[in-house]
């Protein structure tokens, strides 16, 4: 294994740390791009035999709802970056955006921005994003019956491509440095059932396939409120998700790194 994939399956897999070098991941995140979410997936070529597949009903209600705002990102108690997020209705279906931008004490500028579209029911349709610290790096995901089709522009010659199968049209994609992607997880927990939910989840400027669990712990104190409580985990990361009574993100938490993501 390279010295840059053993630093980063290492340090980033367990860490959601803003601090970072200048490497770069196997896959498609650009050098000095930003930290990786790999931690987050149980493993690189998962089976999800028992991610949801039930298709939603037609004219079933959304399972989103309006949302804007701005995540400010806090780092053992220090400011290090902030996040402005909006979720609206297009059409038949959803569009959520986020621009990220932080900045840790010895480290450069990072900068992250993604375009989700999505079905009524949570299904992703497209994916677009870019990621800029010492260089910039741009991409896309397709996707349709289960398959996502990545595309990642590096400044290469040609773009690199991965395609992934899923047995579940709905997917979760979680972005390395956009934190309201959970947010949209916390849409996708099906509430009613509750208990211990595994969602197949895809990592697109890393090209990285996965499965995580999200279990409901009910009503938890966190910050200077009480809130609706996530538990996002993995065999290597352990996520706290924290949301208001109609299931809006409102704190992350990353116990393991002293990362707090809390709506201003």
């Amino acid at each position: 294994m390279s010295s840059q994939k053993f630093l980063v399956k290492h340090v980033f897999a367990i860490t959601l740390v803003i601090a970072l070098a200048a490497v770069a991941t196997s896959g498609a995140t650009s050098k000095g791009a930003g930290f990786s979410l790999r931690g987050l997936v149980l493993r690189a070529m998962p089976n999800f035999a028992s991610a949801a597949t039930a298709k939603t009903p037609a004219n079933a209600p959304s399972v989103f709802a309006p949302d804007k705002g701005k995540l400010r990102i806090t780092m053992s108690g220090q400011a290090v970056g902030s996040e402005d997020f909006e979720i609206t209705a297009s059409g038949d279906t959803w569009l959520e955006r986020s621009s990220m931008t932080a900045h840790a004490p010895g480290s450069t500028d990072v900068k992250s921005a993604g375009q989700l579209r999505l079905s009524v029911d949570g299904s992703p349709l497209r994916y677009d994003w870019s990621a800029e610290a010492l260089k910039k790096a741009t991409g896309s995901v397709d996707f349709a019956s289960g398959t996502a089709k990545c595309s990642a522009d590096l400044g290469n010659a040609s773009p690199l491509r991965k395609d992934f199968k899923f047995t579940s049209t709905v997917i979760a994609v979680l972005d390395n440095n956009l934190y309201y992607q959970f947010g949209i997880l916390a849409r996708l927990y099906d509430w009613k059932t509750g208990g211990k939910q595994t969602f197949p989840v895809l990592i697109p400027q890393d090209m990285v396939p996965g499965t995580i669990s999200v279990e409901s712990l009910g009503q938890q104190q966190a910050g200077n409120g009480k809130y609706e409580t996530l538990r996002v985990s993995s065999t290597d990361l352990e996520i706290m998700l924290y949301v208001d009574g109609n299931h809006r993100m409102m704190r992350l938490e990353v116990p393991s790194s002293n990362v707090v993501i809390e709506r201003e």
